[in-house]
């Protein structure tokens, strides 16, 4: 079971919100999100209701500050528990340089922080997550916007969220606990 602990005020004041599952919409109980606390699991913040805009990820521990989380404003209104039973000891995935899972293809079971280096491209157009939760992240070293990608098919970079397939770093999601 997870559990995270929305504050509205920076270093964990004012107004609390506790949560322990999957939220679509978090509008009724904050009007700002400038800290949480992270006291189980791993959670994928978004910026909009029904899990929709800029993603944030983040596992146990704390957050004085929502720049902490790379947040780029302190707008949080839905969030998503990633499952231990999902959360796979194993990961696996195949990246491609098309849509549809078409060009070169590669397949990773590691991080991978920095796409050009490894696959020669800054873009990915398509993956498969055969196993585990990963992480994209538009900037290499883990840095810029994040999507969560569970377990499926993603044929086309809006499966994932994004606009562009610009990915330059790529992580497991690990730490669940």
């Amino acid at each position: 079971m997870g559990k995270i602990i929305f504050y509205e005020d920076r270093n964990f004041q004012g107004r609390s919100y506790e949560c322990i599952g999957d939220n679509p919409d978090l509008q009724p109980h904050f009007n700002a999100c400038n800290s949480a606390r992270v006291e189980n699991g791993c959670w994928m913040l978004y910026e909009r209701p029904n899990y929709m805009g800029h993603q944030y990820f983040l596992k146990r521990g704390e957050y004085p500050d929502y720049q902490q989380w790379q947040g780029l404003n302190d707008s949080i209104k839905s969030c998503r528990l990633i499952s231990q039973h999902l959360g796979s000891s194993n990961h696996k995935i195949r990246i491609y340089e098309r849509d549809d899972y078409k060009g070169e293809m590669m397949e990773f079971m590691e991080d991978c922080p920095n796409v050009y280096d490894r696959f020669c491209s800054h873009e990915i157009h398509s993956c498969n997550v055969l196993d585990g939760h990963w992480i994209f992240y538009e900037l290499p070293s883990y840095k810029g916007k994040q999507y969560l990608l569970r377990p499926g098919e993603y044929k086309k970079v809006t499966d994932w969220g994004s606009p562009t397939a610009k990915v330059g770093s790529f992580r497991r999601v690990l730490d669940l606990h």
